[in-house]
């Protein structure tokens, strides 16, 4: 592992969502209705999954966002509380639960729409959020919550010195007053090119030349690839992810995102090649290691999965 044993404390801001599953053969072109298997409803969210990530890659995590009042937020609840996400930052709002429908073909590749409901009401955040943000070692956001309190959340972050790690997903052009809020930004490459404002085809050292004019340090995600690294004092460098028969790649880059922010802050002394370079292996190995099974939070690997794999795919780090 890239750090010491102490428990490490991570903040999530973000979403939950119920995820309705169905497998395709393929994926439907417009105007196209495909026959799929069994629909499955599964915990899921960008941020409930990334908070349970963490949960599950051995940090103690705090969720702040919000559910509804119906069936669904039952189930959302139930599978942050089993993963030991702490839950007394988890409001409830008047109307529907968000809910995330997901189509997974052959290959493992999907399709997702996210109808927000409760999501969208957590426009802004209280002094208790607050407390549990400038308490952590990492905050970890995405954006399938409003941006007010996403930015609200960072620039807290930012004057604690807690480190801010931004999974900027869904894709959007942000304002400067978060990217200055901004430690980290984890991004895969369709995600870098619109944050940066560039076409989606633009040379990866452009699309991180331009992120670095906005942000300190970039954790690019490349799926089977792997993952690159850099940042504003010179260092760049690249890993890949471990090779492993994917089922579902759902929430493979949310197992990624939560274990970084794990590796991240269990990370000792300066940022260097070799502690870098272990930690984003390990959230490959995590990655990975979700890939391997079906859905969404009930694939996020254990600890013990993600250390097992990454000791078989990284001999020389273990």
């Amino acid at each position: 592992m890239t750090g010491g044993s102490d428990q490490v404390r991570v903040a999530v801001v973000g979403s939950a969502n119920l995820d309705l599953v169905v497998s395709t053969p393929t994926l439907p072109r417009p105007g196209e209705t495909v026959l799929g298997g069994a629909l499955r409803t599964i915990p899921g969210g960008k941020g409930a999954n990334q908070a349970v990530a963490a949960a599950r890659a051995g940090a103690r995590c705090d969720f702040l966002g919000a559910v509804g009042q119906d069936g669904f937020a039952d189930q959302l609840r139930a599978n942050l509380a089993d993963a030991g996400v702490d839950l007394r930052r988890l409001r409830t709002v008047p109307g529907p639960s968000g809910v995330a429908l997901i189509a997974v073909d052959a290959d493992a590749e999907n399709l997702i729409v996210v109808a927000p409901g409760a999501n969208a009401e957590l426009t802004s955040l209280d002094a208790d959020d607050r407390a549990a943000v400038e308490a952590a070692d990492v905050l970890l956001c995405q954006l399938e919550v409003p941006l007010p309190a996403v930015t609200q959340a960072s620039r807290w972050g930012r004057s604690a010195g807690t480190t801010v790690v931004l999974n900027a997903a869904p894709a959007r052009r942000l304002p400067a007053e978060l990217l200055d809020a901004v430690d980290v930004l984890v991004v895969n490459q369709v995600e870098a090119a619109m944050v940066a404002g560039l076409a989606a085809d633009t040379a990866v050292d452009a699309l991180l030349d331009a992120l670095l004019a906005r942000v300190p340090r970039v954790v690019l995600t490349l799926g089977a690839r792997g993952a690159g690294y850099a940042d504003r004092f010179g260092l760049r460098l690249a890993v890949e992810a471990p090779a492993v028969e994917a089922v579902d790649t759902t929430a493979a880059g949310d197992a990624f995102t939560g274990a970084f922010a794990v590796a991240w802050a269990q990370r000792r002394g300066p940022v260097e090649p070799a502690t870098v370079t272990a930690a984003l292996r390990w959230a490959c190995a995590a990655g990975a290691a979700c890939a391997r099974r079906p859905g969404a939070s009930t694939a996020l690997p254990s600890r013990d999965e993600i250390d097992t794999l990454y000791a078989e795919s990284y001999p020389e780090s273990s």
